[in-house]
């Protein structure tokens, strides 16, 4: 055998050893944390949910009735998400997809915010919104914007904080999919500014460059 057929051979086997290590990764969570334990008897099942006996499933396990129905946007950032996941349809247990109906008043938000589990896309059913997302550090923080009209499709990557404004002065409507039976959410402002106990607000105000009182006022509106 050859020098160069030995040195292939090598490579080969190297390759074969670290494959493994190459497509091998956790699952995605399905919750925000688990803590670890020791003992069976001090731990709790939740990653996902049980499954239903499959001999008695039904059609009515993969239905879900009235997002037709606009959502209330009688709030402060003048908008309401009706969310379709694991948690209301127990048909998309395992399946990776959930969906959404996001109903924006006049000047409406859905506020910048991430999902820490899922891509998102979403088409315009009613109205003309402005949507964006932010890419990470690495990439510069830039911003990617675009006006959408009814038919309009946009897509929010994985994890990256995004938002949409609806422009017009009548309500707006969208129909998102995203990429997790349960996608999670963390809105930027009601994170930052509402978390419980509060962040310390000398922290707030070195990161933002605001003044202390003015990050106090702002706990204090969240």
């Amino acid at each position: 055998m050859t020098i160069k057929s030995l040195s292939f051979l090598a490579a080969l086997s190297l390759f074969a050893l670290t494959l493994p290590l190459v497509i091998a990764s956790d699952p995605s969570p399905l919750q925000d944390f688990c803590v670890g334990v020791n003992t069976p008897a001090d731990g709790v099942f939740v990653n996902g949910k049980f499954c239903k006996d499959p001999r008695i499933v039904s059609a009515d396990d993969f239905f879900f009735s009235s997002l037709n129905r606009p959502g209330n946007t009688n709030n402060a950032v003048g908008s309401n998400v009706t969310t379709v996941n694991v948690n209301n349809l127990g048909g998309l247990n395992t399946l990776g997809i959930s969906l959404v109906r996001i109903d924006y008043a006049p000047n409406g938000q859905n506020p910048p915010h991430t999902h820490p589990r899922a891509t998102e896309i979403l088409v315009v059913q009613q109205g003309t919104l402005l949507v964006g997302f932010i890419s990470s550090n690495q990439d510069g923080n830039r911003l990617f914007a675009k006006t959408l009209n009814v038919g309009d499709v946009f897509v929010f990557p994985e994890g990256l904080i995004h938002f949409q404004f609806n422009l017009g002065g009548t309500p707006a409507v969208a129909i998102a999919a995203l990429s997790s039976q349960n996608a999670g959410v963390i809105t930027i402002a009601n994170t930052i500014f509402g978390s419980k106990p509060d962040v310390d607000p000398n922290v707030l105000a070195r990161a933002f460059q605001m003044d202390v009182n003015a990050v106090r006022n702002l706990q204090a509106r969240f």
